[in-house]
């Protein structure tokens, strides 16, 4: 386990990922709290088409933090889909193409407006891309986020990878009155032996009043702690408002720059098993 410490543009980070300026706490002897949750909301991927009841393709010609690639709507049996289900999994696939004014694309699920939660258990279980220049990601966002703006509604990155690393991974905190101010709280996790890109991983936080916790296959790796007396544009996390759900594969970008796919990138895809949401029993 290492904690890292970086200082990133503010303009890069709009509704991003991690870096940090702030060193997270250690979890309390690195051990997971109590079990006890109870499942609220699920989907295992098992059908034929994405359900469009709990997620939306979010459209997005021209993205922040200086990707590459085109979100498309295009999803299911639409040529050129990507995103679909195959075989109990989600693919989101990123791929070369020329396609408006880009040169990639690629796809961002999100359950803004239909699938939004306050606390809990939120675990995929995910499987990478390989290739140089991907920067896959699994996060939550403020429900409120037209109203009050990033990152006054908060952000939780869960999971977030790159591609040319196969044994790391990290997961980050956003929140603050405006993005000037924006404070970011991150640890990176690297693995003892496997790797990202050629099997499945659990990805999971625990999100409870005052405190959040990441883990990576039960393996608590961050966790922070509301500081008593704090300005709620810093915890926002604890103000009401419900947080959604994004899977996202991004191209190129800050993140891990200077590295960028190669011009003959093959088509690159994640893969997601499942996506839970617990309760603590009782609540």
């Amino acid at each position: 386990m290492t904690y890292v410490r970086l200082r990133l543009p503010v303009a890069a980070l709009l509704l991003a990922g991690c870096a940090t300026d702030e060193v997270a706490q250690q979890p309390d002897g690195g051990n997971i709290p109590p079990r006890n949750w109870e499942l609220v909301w699920a989907d295992e991927f098992d059908g034929s088409v994405i359900d469009q009841g709990s997620w939306t393709p979010e459209v997005m010609p021209d993205p922040f933090n200086e990707e590459l690639q085109y979100y498309t709507d295009r999803v299911d049996a639409t040529p050129g889909a990507n995103a679909w289900l195959e075989n109990g999994a989600l693919i989101i696939e990123a791929r070369r193409e020329d396609f408006a004014h880009r040169k990639h694309t690629s796809a961002r699920l999100i359950t803004k407006g239909k699938r939004e939660f306050r606390y809990g258990r939120f675990e995929a279980r995910i499987r990478q891309p390989g290739e140089v220049g991907m920067w896959p990601a699994f996060w939550l966002l403020g429900g409120n986020i037209d109203q009050v703006g990033w990152p006054r509604c908060g952000e939780i990155d869960i999971m977030e990878g790159k591609g040319r690393l196969p044994d790391w991974t990290s997961g980050a905190l956003h929140r603050g009155p405006d993005p000037s101010s924006n404070r970011i709280t991150a640890a990176e996790y690297r693995l003892a032996s496997g790797s990202f890109h050629d099997e499945f991983h659990v990805f999971a936080v625990e999100w409870e009043p005052g405190r959040i916790r990441w883990y990576v296959d039960d393996v608590a790796f961050q966790g922070v702690d509301k500081t008593p007396g704090e300005d709620p544009a810093y915890w926002p996390f604890d103000e009401g408002h419900g947080f959604f759900i994004i899977l996202n594969l991004a191209v190129g970008g800050w993140f891990d720059s200077p590295y960028l796919p190669p011009d003959d990138m093959s088509p690159q895809r994640l893969y997601v098993d499942y996506v839970r949401v617990y309760a603590r029993a009782g609540n």
